[in-house]
Protein backbone atom coordinates (compact mmCIF):
# COMPACT_ATOMS: atom_id res chain seq x y z
CA UNK A 1 0.00 0.00 0.00
CA UNK A 2 1.49 3.40 -0.60
CA UNK A 3 0.76 4.52 2.81
CA UNK A 4 2.77 1.94 4.37
CA UNK A 5 5.01 2.95 5.98
CA UNK A 6 8.69 1.41 5.48
CA UNK A 7 9.88 -0.09 8.70
CA UNK A 8 12.53 -3.36 9.48
CA UNK A 9 10.71 -4.97 11.91
CA UNK A 10 6.88 -5.67 11.95
CA UNK A 11 4.59 -4.05 14.61
CA UNK A 12 1.66 -6.62 14.89
CA UNK A 13 -0.21 -5.08 17.24
CA UNK A 14 -0.16 -1.43 14.67
CA UNK A 15 -0.16 -3.84 11.58
CA UNK A 16 -3.00 -6.42 12.38
CA UNK A 17 -5.11 -3.73 14.96
CA UNK A 18 -5.10 -0.09 14.00
CA UNK A 19 -3.75 -0.64 10.44
CA UNK A 20 -7.00 -1.45 9.07
CA UNK A 21 -9.34 1.03 10.43
CA UNK A 22 -6.91 3.61 10.01
CA UNK A 23 -6.35 3.02 6.47
CA UNK A 24 -10.18 3.26 6.13
CA UNK A 25 -10.53 6.25 8.34
CA UNK A 26 -7.43 7.63 5.91
CA UNK A 27 -8.90 6.92 2.70
CA UNK A 28 -12.17 8.42 3.98
CA UNK A 29 -10.30 11.81 4.91
CA UNK A 30 -7.82 11.92 1.27
CA UNK A 31 -10.74 13.58 -0.66
CA UNK A 32 -11.91 16.00 1.86
CA UNK A 33 -8.53 17.68 2.04
CA UNK A 34 -8.12 17.41 5.57
CA UNK A 35 -4.64 18.34 6.27
CA UNK A 36 -2.64 15.40 8.61
CA UNK A 37 -1.52 17.73 11.70
CA UNK A 38 -5.42 18.56 11.95
CA UNK A 39 -5.48 14.54 12.38
CA UNK A 40 -2.65 14.57 15.55
CA UNK A 41 -4.35 17.44 16.94
CA UNK A 42 -7.57 15.28 17.41
CA UNK A 43 -5.75 12.27 18.78
CA UNK A 44 -4.23 14.23 21.06
CA UNK A 45 -7.18 16.12 22.08
CA UNK A 46 -8.56 12.52 22.75
CA UNK A 47 -5.66 11.11 24.53
CA UNK A 48 -6.33 14.28 26.71
CA UNK A 49 -9.61 13.13 27.22
CA UNK A 50 -8.70 9.43 28.08
CA UNK A 51 -6.53 11.04 30.41
CA UNK A 52 -9.35 13.04 32.22
CA UNK A 53 -10.89 10.01 32.29
CA UNK A 54 -8.36 8.45 34.03
CA UNK A 55 -8.08 9.90 36.79
CA UNK A 56 -11.56 10.24 37.30
CA UNK A 57 -11.50 6.59 37.62
CA UNK A 58 -13.03 5.75 34.68
CA UNK A 59 -11.24 3.36 33.43
CA UNK A 60 -13.11 1.49 31.17
CA UNK A 61 -14.01 4.96 29.46
CA UNK A 62 -10.21 6.05 29.07
CA UNK A 63 -9.22 2.85 27.53
CA UNK A 64 -11.20 3.12 24.77
CA UNK A 65 -10.40 6.85 24.31
CA UNK A 66 -6.52 5.64 24.39
CA UNK A 67 -7.65 3.11 21.54
CA UNK A 68 -9.41 5.55 19.56
CA UNK A 69 -6.18 7.77 20.04
CA UNK A 70 -4.21 5.00 18.94
CA UNK A 71 -6.36 4.71 16.16
CA UNK A 72 -6.31 8.42 15.05
CA UNK A 73 -2.46 8.04 15.68
CA UNK A 74 -1.92 5.78 13.04
CA UNK A 75 -4.55 7.35 10.85
CA UNK A 76 -2.56 10.69 10.56
CA UNK A 77 0.66 9.01 9.00
CA UNK A 78 -1.19 7.32 6.74
CA UNK A 79 -3.03 9.89 5.45
CA UNK A 80 0.43 11.68 4.81
CA UNK A 81 1.65 9.37 3.02
CA UNK A 82 -1.29 8.94 0.59
CA UNK A 83 -1.50 12.62 0.29
CA UNK A 84 1.94 13.46 -0.34
CA UNK A 85 1.81 15.67 2.83
CA UNK A 86 4.81 14.49 4.84
CA UNK A 87 6.04 17.39 6.66
CA UNK A 88 8.95 18.10 9.29
CA UNK A 89 6.29 20.51 10.96
CA UNK A 90 3.81 17.43 11.22
CA UNK A 91 6.30 14.95 12.25
CA UNK A 92 7.33 17.01 15.22
CA UNK A 93 4.05 17.68 16.60
CA UNK A 94 3.12 13.82 16.17
CA UNK A 95 6.01 13.11 18.30
CA UNK A 96 5.67 16.08 21.12
CA UNK A 97 1.80 15.64 21.22
CA UNK A 98 2.51 11.83 21.90
CA UNK A 99 4.77 12.69 24.55
CA UNK A 100 2.36 15.32 26.00
CA UNK A 101 -0.37 12.34 25.98
CA UNK A 102 1.62 10.35 28.05
CA UNK A 103 2.58 12.47 30.49
CA UNK A 104 -1.07 13.55 30.77
CA UNK A 105 -1.98 9.95 31.27
CA UNK A 106 0.19 9.04 33.64
CA UNK A 107 -0.64 11.98 35.40
CA UNK A 108 -4.00 10.85 35.91
CA UNK A 109 -3.10 7.23 36.83
CA UNK A 110 -1.27 9.00 39.82
CA UNK A 111 -3.89 9.85 41.53
CA UNK A 112 -5.14 6.34 42.09
CA UNK A 113 -1.41 4.26 41.74
CA UNK A 114 0.39 7.29 43.69
CA UNK A 115 2.47 10.06 41.90
CA UNK A 116 6.01 7.91 42.35
CA UNK A 117 4.89 4.87 40.54
CA UNK A 118 3.01 7.59 38.04
CA UNK A 119 6.65 9.00 37.58
CA UNK A 120 8.56 5.52 37.18
CA UNK A 121 5.80 4.45 34.63
CA UNK A 122 6.43 7.69 32.39
CA UNK A 123 9.88 7.14 32.22
CA UNK A 124 9.95 3.26 31.73
CA UNK A 125 7.70 4.48 28.96
CA UNK A 126 9.40 6.87 27.30
CA UNK A 127 12.64 4.90 27.79
CA UNK A 128 10.98 1.92 26.12
CA UNK A 129 9.71 3.80 22.73
CA UNK A 130 12.78 5.98 22.34
CA UNK A 131 15.18 2.80 21.88
CA UNK A 132 11.80 1.51 19.87
CA UNK A 133 12.84 4.69 17.56
CA UNK A 134 16.57 4.30 17.86
CA UNK A 135 17.16 0.98 17.31
CA UNK A 136 15.46 1.04 14.22
CA UNK A 137 16.92 4.02 12.98
CA UNK A 138 20.00 2.90 13.57
CA UNK A 139 19.73 -0.26 12.25
CA UNK A 140 18.85 1.66 9.17
CA UNK A 141 21.97 3.44 9.09
CA UNK A 142 20.15 6.69 9.78
CA UNK A 143 21.08 9.78 11.99
CA UNK A 144 19.37 11.89 14.02
CA UNK A 145 19.35 14.82 11.78
CA UNK A 146 18.98 18.47 12.17
CA UNK A 147 16.33 20.30 12.93
CA UNK A 148 15.06 22.95 10.66
CA UNK A 149 14.82 26.11 13.11
CA UNK A 150 11.42 26.08 14.36
CA UNK A 151 9.84 26.15 17.13
CA UNK A 152 8.65 22.76 17.12
CA UNK A 153 12.38 21.90 15.80
CA UNK A 154 13.48 23.26 18.92
CA UNK A 155 11.58 21.69 21.23
CA UNK A 156 12.23 18.44 19.51
CA UNK A 157 15.72 18.12 19.76
CA UNK A 158 15.36 20.14 23.43
CA UNK A 159 13.38 17.00 24.45
CA UNK A 160 14.60 13.88 22.08
CA UNK A 161 18.13 14.87 21.28
CA UNK A 162 19.42 13.48 25.02
CA UNK A 163 17.55 10.09 24.34
CA UNK A 164 19.10 9.86 21.13
CA UNK A 165 22.47 10.95 21.89
CA UNK A 166 22.04 8.12 25.10
CA UNK A 167 20.72 5.53 22.43
CA UNK A 168 23.82 6.35 20.25
CA UNK A 169 26.35 5.31 23.34
CA UNK A 170 24.79 2.19 24.57
CA UNK A 171 23.39 0.78 20.90
CA UNK A 172 25.84 -0.65 18.27
CA UNK A 173 25.28 -2.20 15.22
CA UNK A 174 21.21 -3.70 16.65
CA UNK A 175 20.38 -7.10 15.10
CA UNK A 176 17.78 -7.57 13.08
CA UNK A 177 16.14 -10.06 15.85
CA UNK A 178 16.53 -6.88 18.19
CA UNK A 179 14.94 -4.36 15.54
CA UNK A 180 12.18 -7.06 14.98
CA UNK A 181 11.13 -7.14 19.03
CA UNK A 182 12.07 -4.03 19.77
CA UNK A 183 8.96 -3.12 16.85
CA UNK A 184 6.46 -4.83 18.92
CA UNK A 185 7.13 -1.96 21.73
CA UNK A 186 6.43 0.91 19.92
CA UNK A 187 3.03 3.33 21.25
CA UNK A 188 0.73 1.58 19.43
CA UNK A 189 0.95 -1.93 21.65
CA UNK A 190 2.11 -0.07 24.75
CA UNK A 191 -1.00 2.01 24.40
CA UNK A 192 -3.36 -1.31 24.03
CA UNK A 193 -1.65 -3.11 26.72
CA UNK A 194 -2.12 -0.37 28.90
CA UNK A 195 -5.87 0.04 27.90
CA UNK A 196 -6.49 -3.93 28.61
CA UNK A 197 -4.93 -3.35 32.41
CA UNK A 198 -6.91 -0.23 33.13
CA UNK A 199 -10.38 -2.05 31.56
CA UNK A 200 -9.55 -5.00 33.92
CA UNK A 201 -9.14 -2.59 36.81
CA UNK A 202 -5.73 -3.55 37.44
CA UNK A 203 -3.37 0.08 35.96
CA UNK A 204 -0.25 -1.35 38.27
CA UNK A 205 -0.25 -4.06 35.91
CA UNK A 206 0.92 -2.25 33.05
CA UNK A 207 4.16 -1.32 35.34
CA UNK A 208 5.43 -4.65 35.20
CA UNK A 209 5.02 -4.72 31.32
CA UNK A 210 6.88 -1.74 31.33
CA UNK A 211 9.46 -3.29 33.48
CA UNK A 212 10.04 -6.15 31.13
CA UNK A 213 9.72 -4.14 27.87
CA UNK A 214 13.23 -2.35 29.26
CA UNK A 215 14.37 -5.68 30.85
CA UNK A 216 14.19 -7.35 27.33
CA UNK A 217 15.84 -4.51 25.21
CA UNK A 218 18.51 -3.95 27.73
CA UNK A 219 19.30 -7.78 27.52
CA UNK A 220 19.38 -7.83 23.52
CA UNK A 221 21.00 -4.53 23.33
CA UNK A 222 23.70 -5.98 25.96
CA UNK A 223 23.89 -9.54 24.06
CA UNK A 224 24.69 -7.28 20.57
CA UNK A 225 27.45 -5.44 22.04
CA UNK A 226 28.82 -8.76 23.59
CA UNK A 227 28.95 -9.68 19.75
CA UNK A 228 30.57 -7.21 18.45
CA UNK A 229 34.14 -6.11 18.15
CA UNK A 230 34.92 -2.96 20.60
Amino acid sequence: MPDRKQRAGFDLVCELVFRPPAHLVARALAPLRVPPPAVVLVGAATGFAAAVEVGRHAFLAGALLLQLKTLLDNADGQLARRTGQITSFGRYLDSESDMLVDAAVFAGLGVWIGPWLALAGFVLLTTVLSLNFNLERIYRGRSAGAGDGSLLARVYDAVYGPQDRFAEAVIRRPSRATVSVASNFGLSPQLLVLGVCLAFGHPRAYLVVLIGCAAALAALISIDRGRQPS
